[in-house]
């Protein structure tokens, strides 16, 4: 893997520097489609001498990410960069169907086996800032945002947790599962007890919260509750055991499982489904714990949750203070497209496709 560490002077304004990890391979191709290298051999012996203008856009609202890391993958691995004019938006931009992000003018065997290696970038880190905008906003109530953390680090590969925490941070959420998905902004991961920690104190969520306390006593202290499928026994036995200390109870209960609260209570069962983290496991918690004086304590939901999800909870005033969202928001579903659009400096594209100039695009330098 070879580092590289990217600072842009000039009028794009960068959120900071950040550190991009590239095999050195993509210098040779080696991620890139065939054709483009068989184009690259073919333009360097026939047409050499031309110039052409590549844009690239997609085709849907939009929140942009990868600006950053595509200009560094250009700088590093396309031939002669300084040969290369390029103009881009920028990270965290908003974008309409259709519209230009990024331009790059030049000789075409210079840049142009980079093409869907930029699309790839593009796809994937756009696709996850726009969910993560879209939850955030679904999370969003009357001026008052609720925090939502980013928890994907088990729905991918591991190699793909900078820059998709990154895309999430872009995205509006600034609490994130794991240390490497805080590496390009700057922090450090976040999270409390998963279920093993429980299992291994037989069960005992007392126990295993009082562990975590002295362990971590810089830490607010936040109890996982489901584990034993009986959230509101569970929750009011930790805030009873540490009272103030106790700031949230987190409830990760499975969608295959009713919890033992509605085992208990058979006449509340209606025209709901019971299974899982549910509005009226949250309302039934938030009032157990009301009712014995914790109202400080706040309530964590994970598992499953998507941006209809959390719209559908916030319309209906389902106390939940902070949400935990994973695999949904990682689903590539922007495909971003480069053309060449421009030859010598004149209109040369496919047929329903044209030079779209855009005045946002800014130089990078």
């Amino acid at each position: 893997m070879k580092e590289i560490e990217l600072k842009l002077q000039g009028k794009i304004k960068r959120l900071t520097n950040k550190t991009f990890k590239f095999d050195e391979r993509v210098s040779e191709g080696w991620f890139s489609a065939v054709y483009f290298l068989k184009t690259r051999k073919i333009v360097e012996k026939y047409r050499q001498e031309n110039i052409v203008t590549m844009q690239f856009f997609q085709k849907t609202n939009a929140i942009l990410c990868g600006t950053d890391e595509v200009i560094a993958l250009i700088k590093t691995f396309a031939k002669d960069p300084e040969t290369l004019e390029i103009r881009s938006l920028k990270d965290g931009d908003k974008i309409k169907p259709f519209e230009t992000v990024l331009t790059v003018t030049g000789p075409y065997q210079n840049f142009g086996f980079l093409e869907g290696v930029i699309d790839g970038i593009f796809a994937r880190r756009t696709s996850v800032a726009t969910n993560v905008y879209k939850v955030v906003k679904a999370a969003r109530k009357s001026g008052f945002q609720k925090p939502v953390i980013f928890m994907g680090d088990r729905d991918d590969h591991f190699t793909q947790q900078s820059g998709d925490g990154y895309a999430a941070f872009i995205g509006g959420s600034q609490a994130q599962a794991t240390h490497a998905m805080n590496e390009w902004w700057g922090k450090k991961g976040m999270g409390t007890m998963p279920h093993a920690l429980i299992q291994l104190f037989e069960g005992d969520v007392v126990a295993a919260t009082q562990a975590y306390k002295e362990t971590f006593p810089e830490d607010d202290l936040m109890a996982l509750v489901d584990y034993n499928n009986d959230v509101v026994t569970d929750a009011l036995k930790v805030a009873r055991a540490f009272g103030e200390e106790l700031k949230g109870v987190r409830v990760d209960t499975s969608r295959t499982m009713v919890d033992q609260y509605f085992c208990r209570n058979p006449e509340i069962m209606g025209a709901f489904d019971p299974r899982g983290v549910n509005p009226q496991l949250i309302f039934a918690l938030r009032n157990a714990l009301n009712k014995e004086g914790f109202t400080h304590v706040k309530i964590i939901a994970t598992g499953g949750f998507t941006a209809e999800r959390i719209k559908e909870y916030e319309e209906e005033n389902v106390p939940v203070d902070i949400y935990g969202v994973g695999s949904s928001l990682l689903k590539i579903n922007i495909g971003f497209t480069g053309d060449n659009v421009l030859l010598n400096g004149e209109p040369q594209a496919k047929a329903g496709r044209r030079y779209n100039d855009n005045p946002r695009l800014e130089l990078v330098e």
